[in-house]
């Protein structure tokens, strides 16, 4: 059992199912106290229930108050997980755009706001945002999902840099395929992209903690993003070309 964590009162957004509720069972697991958020309330309830934490269900941007009171007045861990899987192109209704930056980008900026304050005032608070290896490098058929978990991830790194000698712990997590809805959700993009090495929801949490344990910043469930990253940094030209042969691939084969 983790010491870490143990006693926390943990918060976990868009836990009703996949890699939240795979992070909710973990860390009441390992010995903390844990509110399930989910938009929908019988999800929310059904994983509480499982685990003996609190639902409070709820838009992921307007539950900060009630779930700290739900924990007691204090929140030590924000798991950022609710997540929009925003499919289209450029040409995607101004909607779909604003939808996915306001979940996968403005949902965690608000739950900050709330909870910075206290955290910095005590020297100490944990924020887990689950970005997607999209969000450090993209995804084909989903521009305004890529976009915005680009923006998930630059906000999460922002945070760390800025608050972490003030006691702020920061992990950004990014995985490829994960067995949820979401991958359902992503069509044949999806089964092309990610589908052929997808993992366990619960593959990503015991990565979460293998993190938290080390105090790592970034979380890789799929070790072979950072050699993708690195590629997409040290020779941009030649992995867009790589990328624009699967986008071509991905093309022909809805043809």
């Amino acid at each position: 059992m983790s010491t870490v964590v143990q006693g926390s009162g943990v918060v976990v957004t868009g836990a009703g199912g996949g890699i939240g509720a795979a992070l909710a069972r973990r860390f009441a697991a390992e010995g903390a106290r844990v509110v399930v958020n989910d938009l929908d309330p019988d999800r929310a309830k059904a994983v509480a229930e499982e685990i003996g934490a609190t639902a409070v269900p709820g838009d992921a941007s307007e539950i900060v108050e009630e779930a700290r009171a739900a924990l007691g007045g204090t929140v030590d861990v924000w798991c950022a997980n609710a997540g929009l899987a925003s499919g289209g192109d450029a040409f995607a209704d101004e909607a779909v755009w604003a939808a996915a930056w306001d979940v996968n980008v403005m949902a965690h900026v608000r739950a900050a706001r709330a909870l910075l304050p206290d955290w910095l005032e005590r020297g100490s608070g944990r924020f887990v945002s689950t970005v997607s290896a999209a969000g450090l490098l993209t995804m084909i058929g989903a521009a305004p999902y890529s976009v915005s978990k680009h923006g998930a991830y630059a906000f999460a790194e922002w945070l760390s840099l800025t608050y972490r000698h003030r006691g702020l712990k920061v992990h950004a997590i990014c995985p490829q395929g994960v067995r949820t809805d979401m991958l359902t959700a992503a069509g044949s993009a999806g089964e092309l992209v990610l589908a052929p090495t997808a993992i366990e929801p619960e593959d990503v949490a015991d990565r979460l903690f293998d993190a938290i344990e080390a105090d790592r910043f970034l979380v890789l469930p799929h070790p072979e993003v950072a050699d993708y990253y690195q590629a997409r940094a040290t020779d941009p030209e030649r992995w867009l070309g790589n990328m624009n042969h699967i986008q071509r691939k991905w093309e022909g084969d809805r043809a």
